[in-house]
């Protein structure tokens, strides 16, 4: 069951500003937390089935777009 900051945090995501900078502030004063605890956070959130049953679409979405990012282990 996610708690009512891990649905702050994915509700956030789903939409945060487009630019890097804005939605580093955003990050701070919406939810008063650092950026790269955010990023830690929200990354825990994407491996979760409770987060995958509560928003399915912006999980998958952001799942892949993860997985795109991580080069290949050869």
């Amino acid at each position: 069951m996610l708690s009512p900051d891990d649905l702050a945090v994915l509700d956030f995501e789903a939409s945060a500003p487009r630019g890097l900078g804005a939605k580093e502030e955003a990050i701070r004063t919406q939810l008063g937390l650092t950026p790269v605890r955010y990023y830690q956070r929200l990354n825990v959130l994407l491996d979760s089935p409770d987060a995958l049953a509560q928003r399915p679409q912006l999980i998958r979405r952001l799942q892949r777009l993860r997985d795109a990012h991580v080069p290949p282990i050869d």
